[in-house]
Formats: C-alpha cells, sequence, structure tokens
C-alpha cells in the first residue's frame, strides 16, 4: 500500500482501510446490499422532505461568519433579468424570463460537511513535527488549498467578492482538493437511515447527551445501529429555529439536546457502529464548545472524530420532527435515506434537500 502523505495515522482511525487515496470513508459501507437494506423499509410509499428553507434559522446568531442566502436576478442585453421580455434580445419575442443568482454560504442552513471541513493537527509523517491534515493524510497547503499569495489573500469573504476571471473558472480562491463535497456527491448518498428520537425522551431543554444517555433511548425504543446505517438524531431544535421565524435570539436556541463529544465512551461507540454518516436538527450535532476543552484539546472532538479520524460525514440543522413523528406512531424506526450534496467541487460543504421514504 503506498503512504506517500503519512507513515503514522492517528489513534483509533481508518486511513488506509478503505485504501491509500480513499476520499469516501465510511461511504464505503453504503453498496448495493446496504441500498436494497433501505429500499426495504419502504412500507407505506410516503415521503418526507428533511430540509429547513435555506433562509433559516435567519440572521447571522449560530454562526456569525454565515450569511443567509442572497439572491438576486441576473443580466440579459444589459437588462435586468427578472420579468424580462425577451425582446431585448430577440425583438419581437413574447416570452418572458426570469434568472437569478445566489450567494451561498454553502454551510448556513441545512447542509452535510466534508472531510475538508475540519482537520487537525497531527504528526503524519513521524517526523516530531505537526502538520495541517485532514482525513486520510490530505495535507493542508498541498492538497486543499486557499488564496495562493497576498495579492489574492484579501479575496476570502462576502465583503471582497470578485469576479474577475470567472467566466473562465479562475475567481475562486479556495479548494478543498480530494477531500471536498464533490467526492461525496460522485458515491452518491442513498441507503438506510436510522433515527434516534432524543426530544421524546428528552424534552426541548438543553441537555448534553452521552453514551449513558444516549444507550438508554436505544434500548427504551429498541433502536438497533447496524455498520452501514445513516444515524439521524432528532433533538427538536431544527423546530424552534422554525418558530423563531428568521429572527432567532441567542438565549433562545440554548436549546434541545446536543451529544457530548468529549465523552470517551460515546465517542468509542461512534467507531464500533460503523455509522456510515450522522446527521442532527441542530447546530454542529455536539456541545460547542466540547465539555471540559482546554489547551490541547479539540473544540469540536467528534468533529474530529468523524471527519477527520474515520470518514464520517457529519450533517447539520435538518428538518426530521415530522419524520419523527411519524415513525414514533408507527413504531419504527428506520427508513430510506436519499441525501446527495451538490456536486461542487472545492467546497468543505453542501446544502442539501434530504428525502426520507418509509
Amino acid at each position: 500500500m503506498t503512504r506517500s502523505r503519512w507513515t503514522r495515522r492517528p489513534e483509533g482511525s481508518t486511513w488506509g482501510d478503505f485504501g491509500a487515496d480513499d476520499t469516501w470513508g465510511r461511504l464505503n459501507l453504503i453498496g448495493p446490499e446496504q441500498v436494497r437494506k433501505g429500499v426495504a423499509e419502504v412500507r407505506d410509499g410516503r415521503t418526507f422532505c428533511l430540509s429547513l428553507p435555506l433562509d433559516h434559522p435567519g440572521g447571522m446568531v449560530l454562526n456569525p461568519n454565515r450569511y443567509p442566502p442572497i439572491v438576486r436576478p441576473s443580466l440579459r442585453a444589459g437588462a435586468v433579468n427578472f420579468n424580462c421580455s425577451l425582446s431585448v434580445a430577440h425583438p419581437g419575442a413574447t416570452d418572458v424570463v426570469s434568472d437569478d443568482l445566489v450567494v451561498l454560504h454553502t454551510q448556513y442552513s441545512t447542509q452535510w460537511d466534508a472531510f475538508g471541513h475540519a482537520g487537525a493537527v497531527f504528526d503524519a509523517d513521524g517526523d516530531g513535527i505537526p502538520e495541517q491534515v485532514y482525513y486520510n493524510g490530505w495535507r493542508a497547503g498541498v492538497d486543499v488549498t486557499g488564496p495562493d499569495s497576498p495579492a489574492r489573500a484579501g479575496l476570502a469573504s462576502l465583503a471582497d467578492v470578485d469576479v474577475d476571471g470567472a467566466a473562465d473558472g479562475l475567481a475562486s480562491t479556495s479548494s478543498a482538493g480530494p477531500v471536498d463535497i464533490s467526492s461525496m456527491a460522485r458515491h452518491g448518498v442513498q441507503g438506510r437511515a436510522v433515527l434516534v428520537d432524543l426530544a421524546a425522551h428528552y424534552g426541548t431543554d438543553r441537555t448534553v447527551i452521552g453514551y449513558d444517555r444516549l444507550m438508554a433511548v436505544l434500548r427504551d425504543d429498541d433502536v438497533v445501529v447496524e455498520p452501514g446505517d445513516i444515524l439521524l438524531l432528532h433533538t427538536g431544535f431544527a423546530r424552534v429555529v422554525l418558530d423563531q421565524h428568521r429572527a432567532p435570539t441567542a438565549e433562545a436556541l440554548q436549546v434541545c439536546a446536543v451529544l457530548d463529544g468529549a465523552d470517551r465512551a460515546l465517542r468509542h461507540w461512534v467507531t464500533d457502529s460503523g455509522v456510515a454518516a450522522i446527521a442532527a436538527d441542530n447546530y454542529a450535532v455536539e456541545a460547542y464548545p466540547a465539555v471540559g476543552a482546554g489547551p490541547g484539546d479539540p473544540i469540536l472532538p467528534l468533529h474530529e472524530l468523524c471527519l477527520f479520524r474515520l470518514g464520517v460525514h457529519l450533517g447539520e440543522l435538518w428538518w426530521l420532527s415530522e419524520l419523527a413523528g411519524h415513525l414514533r406512531a408507527a413504531g419504527r424506526s428506520r427508513l430510506l435515506l436519499t441525501a446527495p450534496p451538490l456536486r461542487l467541487p472545492g467546497a468543505t460543504g453542501s446544502p442539501v434537500t434530504p428525502l426520507a421514504t418509509v
């Protein structure tokens, strides 16, 4: 096996297990058999949209670095291309068209995280000097690149958008390379998912969920999670977001369950469970910052485990309440999930409109 990017791998990681140049991580566990298992869960033929409207949560309270989507019209023959008569370009034409563009922070609302979203400082060379690396040893500055010169270093935010070179594909200033979201899209995301209804047990009070609390829900609801399953966590947070009507307050969003990424037993369970991906209806899936995190610790230990060590994609801010209610009433927890991200080369995340079929 060629291991040119690393000579040692993080403890408990899957680096190299799916190949030296793997970019799919545990999506490798979702093959034809796993898809058939998902299809076998379709009994009612009913579908549920699992995405929030992408202009939610609204504002920038959850993350001051991410703006809501901006939708604007394009231009046609110098005219505003919205309610636009094609006669501006083709005299005598009777067509009326509207066309638009979107400035979109890829992780503002319902989303998937790519492996390039979270790496770690780790001595992959074994030379005693830690470097910035991502899943399977892909390197910052080599495989995952940002602005490549002082002249372009300022082109890193919404305030500095510069479309010079856009027509030739030269306006982008960053790329997650082999660990971008398009790799996930290329694999496809469809298979059996298992929903764990934390909200039904812990309500909407802020509750940090460690291993013991999670296992209690699995036992009480007779939920079985098997390798290759996609784990869905219903906390009720997205319902609170919708109730805020795009004007959330920081205090009003300190609610509902979050996983305790600092819980070693919980991390071991995620590792041993073989889950292919994890998505929740809350922000970050885990408590942020981590409980008890100090110098030398990751602030997001579950992100480090999943995205950096295991190759397990994380989804956030999904809309799961309607699905959770249906499954609970039916005494079920499994479903067919179809949730491909945008095939957007270079991006570290993607909006997604997941579809559950039961």
